[in-house]
Order: C-alpha cells, then structure tokens, then sequence
C-alpha cells in the first residue's frame, strides 16, 4: 500500500523546483513538497521541524553549503541520518557520485533533458519510497 510522503527538495534552481512539484502534483497531489534553496537553508528547515520529512532530494551544485556539505552534516545528526536521501544532479563526476555514495545516499540520479524522462525517473523514486518501510522519526 502506497503511503503519502513528505519530501524535502534542496535546489537552488527556480525552474528545477517548478518542473519537479509539477511531476509530483501530477503524480500525487497528497504528497507534500517543501522547498529550500541551499543546504543552510535545508538545516534551518530540519531543525524547526515538528515531523522530519521521509525523503531528501538534493542537488550537488548550490551556494552556501552545497550538496555533499549538507549530506555530511545529515549523516552525522543522531535523528537525520536514516533519512533517505536521492541526488538529482546534473553533475555525473565519478568523484561526486563515489562520495556521495561513501557518505551514504540511497541513489544518484543524473537529471534528464527531456521532461518526459525526468517523469518517469521522478515516477519511478517516488513510487518506490511511497511502498518502501520508513523509520520513524
């Protein structure tokens, strides 16, 4: 049975985060989006919140504290670590891809050009972590 998740989408990029609450509202209207521009803002976020989101969708390339800074200090916090975390990425550096994996991410995804590609991999995530057994935090 498919549940309703919470997500928080780290992306400095105005257009990424439209294209990505469009494919999710087009997909599950109940699944709730919050949005921060950078990984400072994604701590602020993590630390005010009454319930911790259920799935983290970073990017790598942002200002401030970029992608692998904030999946550093995630890992490291007692209650955030066992947070899924998925990048979306136009980076596909071999080094990005290994660190991110070594700090401990759930997946890397290389963001598409075409729309409809980035759909499917966007339908295809949320359709996984939708029936996949959370921690509660």
């Amino acid at each position: 049975m498919e549940h309703t998740l919470s997500i928080l989408l780290i992306e400095d990029d105005n257009l990424e985060k439209l294209k990505f609450q469009k494919t999710i509202s087009n997909l599950n209207p109940k699944h709730s989006v919050q949005n921060a521009n950078n990984g400072e803002e994604a701590l602020k976020i993590m630390n005010n919140a009454e319930h911790l989101p259920e799935l983290i969708i970073l990017d790598l390339s942002m200002p401030l504290i970029n992608g692998l800074e904030f999946l550093n200090i995630l890992k490291k916090n007692t209650f955030w670590k066992y947070i899924p975390v998925i990048i979306l990425s136009t980076s596909v550096n071999h080094r990005d891809i290994l660190t991110s994996y070594e700090i401990g991410i759930a997946g890397f995804i290389k963001k598409p050009n075409k729309y409809e590609d980035y759909v499917e991999k966007i339908k295809r995530v949320i359709s996984y972590w939708s029936i996949n057994e959370m921690i509660e935090n």
